[in-house]
């Protein structure tokens, strides 16, 4: 009889036998509303969020322009609408089109399949989706509560500070990912605790006992990111976090919504909000995505981070930076001999250089460093790869590189030996391949274990064997065709 032990197993090179099962760090994934909703909303929770207007209208301004047809043609139909006739709403050119919006509304709830008289198939739009669009276009129901009217305000703030705010607020949140947080003298306040449990939520940060809280390759990735991006991402994770507050899920996202069709350089009345809504109001106020002089003033300005947040066509008229201005162009320089030059003056943006090069000289306006085994191995080990490195390099690269006779000719207009460099340096550290499995061992006899272990090869879930000692170590999602295997020989006498 074979005795077995699950487990992880450590083996040497890259043999063809083993095969990775314990994967590296997943990759950050950055989903729009619709997949946040198909991928983590039953088709109760979504008839629960479907009782918001606000969040109705943000499903079908997000929705494909042939699916939105769809429900404006059969909004005001009281009846169930054969799915024969919605199909000849369509040219046959355009089937995919329309299989692909049929799709995507099924998928999120707002109609479902249906008989009527005859045997047919119908679509029926959902009954609370129905109300609630209904109410978003003609009007009626409860008013929005931050709709409620105001005096006018005797300092009011202009859309360039409101930019200036927003950015400054985010920026903290950033600064405090790269290590700069709590010691930086510009966006000097540190974030609150709450924003740090989100970005370990987020697993965008994550607690080592050596060097405390540190950055993580997600992390790494979120950086690289566009604000809007950052801040969606980053909202989608407080949102799940919501249960754990006692705060309601739609009224969050509701309100979320609400803000995103606000106008920007307005004030709103925050006076009929609850005490859930107005707790969520100070957590927008500090990561910037709404400006309150005092936490008890009962007015507030939405900024641009809020309208932005769940448009995929972020408004471009936002105030640029500098800063800004010079990332989009391309700052960084990088030779042949790993010096990199980067002309910023930006805290975050030499942070986040910091992650993977040694720095040695800082003037106004020019940063000097160099990519080190060391340095790079520093940043492998906080889990962030060669590739990301080498594509932060590439996406900030100054324009001036990008004309250089050997960028022209290539496909990257970095210098190829320090690309190269920076990916043997990982490789140093990918000698060892870990692979959850279970160990057979205990055989009676050498027939018994030849036999398993031709077995296990043949299903190629054979990760490891030594015929000597009769052990061998199996895949784990193979362990159960094994173990049927085994009691099947058993039995059998073998």
């Amino acid at each position: 009889m074979a005795d077995t032990k699950s487990g992880r197993y450590a083996s040497a090179g890259s043999s063809n036998s083993v095969v990775p099962l314990v994967q590296g760090p997943a990759n950050l994934e950055c989903k729009d509303f619709q997949e946040y909703l198909r991928t983590r909303q039953t088709a109760e929770t979504l008839e629960k969020l479907y009782n918001y207007p606000p969040i109705c209208l943000a499903v079908f301004r997000e929705l494909p322009e042939l699916a939105r047809q769809f429900i404006i043609r059969i909004l005001f139909v009281d009846q169930p609408v054969p799915q024969a006739v919605v199909t000849s709403w369509g040219a046959q050119r355009f089937a995919k089109e329309q299989t692909e919006a049929t799709s995507c509304l099924s998928d999120l709830n707002v109609w479902r399949v249906t008989a009527i008289p005859g045997g047919l198939s119908a679509w029926e739009l959902s009954p609370t989706f129905k109300k609630s669009v209904r109410q978003v276009l003609l009007g009626g129901g409860k008013p929005w509560p931050m709709t409620n009217t105001l005096e006018k305000d005797s300092k009011p703030r202009d859309i360039a500070f409101l930019d200036s705010y927003a950015m400054s607020r985010w920026r903290c949140v950033l600064h405090y990912m790269v290590g700069t947080g709590n010691r930086n003298g510009t966006d000097a306040e540190a974030i609150s605790p709450d924003a740090v449990r989100i970005l370990l939520h987020a697993n965008l940060m994550k607690r080592d006992e050596r060097d405390g809280i540190t950055i993580t390759r997600q992390g790494f990735q979120f950086l690289l990111l566009d604000t809007r991006a950052q801040v969606w991402h980053f909202m989608l994770q407080y949102l799940d976090t919501c249960e754990e507050r006692g705060v309601s899920l739609p009224e969050c996202l509701s309100m979320l919504f609400q803000l995103s069709f606000s106008t920007l350089g307005r004030d709103y009345s925050s006076e009929g909000m609850n005490s859930q809504m107005l707790s969520f109001l100070q957590h927008l106020r500090e990561f910037g995505l709404v400006f309150q002089r005092k936490r008890k003033e009962g007015r507030f300005y939405p900024t641009r981070l809020a309208l932005n947040v769940t448009s995929k066509e972020a408004a471009t008229t936002m105030t640029v930076s500098d800063e800004e201005a010079m990332q989009d162009s391309g700052y960084i320089v990088v030779e042949t001999n790993y010096r990199v030059y980067a002309y910023t003056d930006s805290p975050l943006q030499v942070a986040v250089l910091g992650l993977f090069t040694e720095l040695l000289y800082r003037f106004p306006n020019l940063v000097v460093g160099v990519l080190t085994r060391d340095s790079v191995r520093q940043a492998l080990r906080g889990g962030i790869t060669a590739e990301q490195i080498v594509s932060y390099l590439q996406q900030y690269a100054h324009p001036n590189m990008k004309l250089v006779e050997s960028a022209i000719q290539s496909k990257s207009c970095l210098p190829p030996t320090v690309v190269d460099q920076i990916k043997l340096w990982e490789m140093e550290r990918n000698r060892f391949t870990y692979t959850e499995g279970v160990v057979y061992n205990q055989f009676l006899s050498q027939n018994d274990f030849v036999t398993l272990r031709d077995y296990a090869q043949s299903i190629h879930v054979l990760v490891w064997q030594n015929e000597r000692t009769r052990t061998m170590v199996v895949q784990k999602h193979g362990h159960d065709d094994v173990k049927r295997y085994w009691k099947k020989y058993s039995k059998g006498g073998g």
